[in-house]
């Protein structure tokens, strides 16, 4: 493999019935950062579908300099062999650097095939992609490579975060989880090279036949879209006690979400879940709860721009990562709290 020919940031960018994920957008942002680092004047986003065409303005909005578009019949649906021999065919052709997937359904399923398919190796779930050296320090005896992707993720279940690189095959691949890294300003009006390109499909024992779709309805809130979380743990003491969260969340305009412990004990439905089992959120506010702040949680909100933690430990892990704490009562101190803002915002009316 000449790892010469090898140029470029490109980003997948996965759609479910014509419309774009917004990991999509969030992979964009990251990297066109990731091509600056690199001196990489374009950004490349590869779609895939049918009918799809109409993706390709607001993917350029958001930072992608050039869409390669497969457009076919039989990428309508998501199904795993004709994705995959449409995304590798990419990558045989224009032969990118690095390569960002999503770590949906979708690219968890996709990622890997892909990965194999092109013989290069693959790093799941990441928190964190930069352009450095590796090995990360020097060390006599062993060439350190320069301008490599680092790509950071939890391992062994979140009690430590390891740094991995791709050094001797190409494309650096990752997929990255939704919620991690930040869209750009869109730039309206903006506008992309459009490639188009078909490896051309013929169908094999690996095609699936997709008999019929059910989508699921939830009336759930999408805590990655919340602007303020109010997040309650196992020391919130019982499904009940999360009356108070919600009264507290309905005085912000917020959304209640929850720890691990909380899903695993049946209190909450696992799509409220934050961390690293559940999603990863950064809102404007976000309150912690009767949260202890375990690594695998706070992996999934640290990012937010201001943490308030409530708990009676003051020795919680998670007051180490909050900007505000209060050692108390939860049971005491989230009534008053909701009660003194509610009196706030009387007054102002």
């Amino acid at each position: 493999m000449s790892l010469e020919e090898y140029k470029g940031v490109f980003i997948f960018a996965q759609q479910v019935d014509n419309e774009l994920s917004g990991i999509a957008l969030e992979l964009l942002g990251k990297a066109k950062s990731l091509a600056e680092d690199l001196d990489e004047k374009k950004v490349t986003a590869v779609l895939l579908g049918s009918g799809v065409k109409g993706l390709v303005d607001k993917l350029a909005e958001y930072g992608a300099d050039r869409v390669i578009v497969v457009d076919d019949p039989e990428l309508k649906d998501y199904r795993t062999e004709p994705y995959t021999h449409a995304l590798a065919s990419v990558i045989k052709e224009y032969k990118p650097e690095i390569l960002l997937v999503g770590a949906t359904a979708i690219g968890r399923d996709l990622g890997p095939r892909v990965s194999s398919r092109v013989h290069t190796g693959l790093t799941a779930d990441c928190t964190s992609l930069d352009i450095g050296d590796f090995p990360l320090e020097a060390r006599e005896g062993v060439e350190q490579k320069h301008k490599q992707l680092l790509m950071t993720r939890p391992a062994f279940g979140g009690n430590t975060i390891a740094t991995i690189a791709c050094p001797d095959f190409r494309p650096q691949m990752a997929t990255v989880r939704p919620g991690v890294m930040q869209k750009i300003d869109p730039i309206k009006g903006a506008k992309a090279e459009v490639v188009e390109f078909n490896p051309g499909f013929t169908a094999n024992d690996c095609y699936t036949e997709i008999v019929k779709i059910v989508k699921e309805t939830s009336a759930v809130a999408d805590i990655q879209a919340a602007k303020i979380l109010v997040s309650g743990g196992r020391g919130v003491g019982s499904p009940e006690n999360f009356k108070i969260l919600e009264e507290l969340a309905e005085v912000l305009h917020g959304t209640v979400s929850c720890s691990r412990a909380v899903v695993d004990s049946g209190w909450k439905p696992k799509d409220l879940q934050v961390g690293q089992t559940g999603k990863t959120v950064r809102p404007a506010l976000y309150f912690a709860i009767g949260i202890s702040g375990a690594i695998q949680h706070v992996a999934g909100m640290e990012e937010s721009d201001i943490i308030i933690a409530i708990n009676k430990d003051e020795n919680a892990p998670i007051f180490d990562v909050a900007d505000y704490g209060i050692v108390g009562d939860l049971n005491k101190v989230v009534p008053a709290l909701t009660k003194r803002l509610k009196e706030e915002l009387a007054a102002k009316e």
